[in-house]
């Protein structure tokens, strides 16, 4: 491209969903469309193998590979912060489990942060519209989308085993977690179509790329946000070592997720003003919120021996990747077509909360790593994240450099509450696995360890062990206060021209997994800024009962 090239749109990150609304955009043959990406291509076949995200999810060449800054309350680590660097963005490189958090989430978003069109039913059709499930229609499911969703459905006598002890615990189970009864353990959806991953870029940018009116520059690092009496006029970016203009003619969208979206939009100077003035940026609009309310999901392990040789350990062995990746070349078919983590659901820590507050991911193997290189033991693994937090964090930059990394302070665990629901995430994991179902082929517990008994003792285990899930979100909220960086149409405060449209903008982070979500803001997003009529609300029947 041509610098100062003119472009109806500019979409400043090529992830779940900056592909979503390049497709969208260019739809109108009339628009113009730039999309621009940091980092490269996603040609690696990896990123295409389900069961190749133990590689791909902390290779440097497709990853920011960031970290947080030291976090005291997590026993003074860093924390590892994977994100996307490549086409997709971090839908090329995650576990791909499809969850859409439970409708109550987008009620209170409603409710509480005055959000009254984000309501779950009128969530709901574009849920639909973007996802193309093998469960067939109905009022939960749509089938016609871009979006590839599939059942897990490799056989392996755990993932029976799991979903039993769920009937046996009382935990309870459920056909479907994102259709009638979203509680409960089940087989989960990935994003997978045909054996292959259903990235983002799969799925909604691809089918674009033949468009004349689409641009796609990959390797290019944005600078800042070009803007004029408060409103945004297009972008500077460098390109192959080269400085780089572009004008938007209608409106620039940010959509580099809750650690870029912020870096960027402080790097324009729209932020907090003593903080720009601090890194050394010129402010040229105040908006506080901007990199504030840094939400995650936190995650423990329950790791157990098997007593029989059924896990998925012998894909460590180079004899087996070698049978497995030749069949899944030839077939699409077999454990290299899954994503491994095919059981989970979301269940209570107790009877007291209102809805599920804790998500199983559950694997038939217990997996280490030696730097960036994964190791695979005879084992199974039961993941809990805690769903909605209370502790909250920020992004900040450390310079005016948009090459430097923003700083991610989590502030994890500093809210009491946090430590006690992962203490209880523990005991609930641990419940589940002593129920007679497991009994055929529960080991010695790994982690934390049969010794480790005590609320003590397991606040001192949550405190140095516990892991992100990889869901930064919520730095860009929506809402009405003067905290609120965007309003309910994702347009930024005070600023013509300008959108934030990704995860950064959920005012409270989801109970559950954030792609799918992502995506359906993705689609919104695309109809607020075309001034297309919203798809009709769509009041489906939930059971939001304790299960049975």
């Amino acid at each position: 491209m041509n610098d100062h090239q003119e472009f109806d749109y500019i979409i400043i990150g090529a992830g779940s969903s900056g592909c979503v609304l390049a497709n969208e955009l260019s739809r109108d043959r009339n628009h113009q469309v730039l999309l621009l990406e940091a980092g490269p291509m996603d040609n690696k076949l990896l990123i295409h193998m389900p069961a190749g995200v133990y590689s791909v999810f902390k290779d440097p060449g497709i990853n920011w590979n960031y970290h947080s800054e030291i976090e005291t309350g997590m026993g003074h680590r860093h924390i590892t912060l994977p994100r996307g660097k490549v086409l997709g963005g971090s839908s090329s490189i995650n576990a791909m489990v499809y969850m859409r958090g439970h409708p109550r989430d987008y009620d209170y978003w409603a409710k509480h942060h005055h959000l009254p069109t984000w309501t779950y039913d009128q969530c709901l059709p574009y849920f639909k519209q973007c996802e193309s499930s093998d469960r067939g229609p109905s009022d939960w499911r749509g089938t016609a989308g871009r979006l590839g969703v599939t059942q897990g459905k490799l056989s392996n006598p755990l993932f029976d085993a799991f979903i039993e002890a769920g009937k046996q615990s009382g935990q309870g189970v459920t056909d479907d977690p994102n259709g009638y009864n979203p509680e409960g353990l089940a087989r989960l959806d990935a994003t997978i179509k045909n054996g292959r991953r259903s990235s983002a870029a799969v799925a909604h940018l691809r089918p674009a790329l033949s468009r004349a009116n689409l641009t796609l520059c990959t390797h290019a690092l944005v600078h800042r946000i070009l803007s004029e009496n408060h409103r945004a006029t297009g972008i500077e970016f460098e390109h192959k070592k080269t400085r780089m203009h572009a004008v938007a003619a209608r409106e620039v969208i940010l959509c580099a997720g809750a650690v870029n979206s912020p870096q960027i939009l402080m790097l324009s100077g729209i932020g907090p003003t003593e903080h720009l003035k601090q890194v050394g940026i010129e402010p040229k609009h105040h908006l506080p919120g901007v990199g504030q309310n840094l939400q995650d999901h936190l995650s423990v392990s329950v790791v157990y021996e098997s007593t029989r040789p059924i896990t998925f350990h012998h894909a460590g062995n180079p004899l087996y990747k070698l049978l497995v990746g030749s069949q899944w070349l030839l077939t699409r078919k077999g454990l290299v077509a899954s994503n491994i983590w095919e059981t989970g659901g979301l269940i209570r820590g107790d009877a007291d909360v209102e809805y599920p507050n804790l998500q199983y991911h559950f694997a038939p193997v217990h997996t280490d790593y030696a730097g960036t290189r994964v190791q695979l033991y005879q084992g199974f693994t039961t993941q809990v994240d805690q769903l909605r937090p209370r502790s909250k964090g920020e992004i900040t930059l450390r310079s005016a450099d948009p090459a430097h990394r923003p700083a991610a302070h989590f502030n994890y665990l500093s809210d009491p509450f946090d430590l006690g629901e992962l203490v209880q995430a523990v005991k609930r994991a641990r419940e589940l696995v002593s129920q007679p179902a497991f009994d055929a082929f529960r080991g010695k517990e790994l982690a934390p360890g049969a010794h480790v008994r005590s609320n003590r003792d397991l606040e001192n285990f949550v405190r140095s062990n516990a892991s992100t899930d990889y869901h930064p979100s919520c730095t860009c909220r929506m809402g009405t206060d003067p905290m609120a960086v965007v309003d309910a149409k994702m347009k930024v405060h005070g600023m013509e021209g300008l959108r934030v449209i990704d995860g950064s903008v959920m005012p409270d982070i989801v109970s559950g997994n954030l792609n799918a979500p992502i995506q359906m803001i993705g689609l919104r997003g695309a109809d607020f800024i075309l001034g297309r009529n919203p798809l009709p609300p769509f009041q489906a029947d939930f059971a939001f009962n304790h299960p049975a």
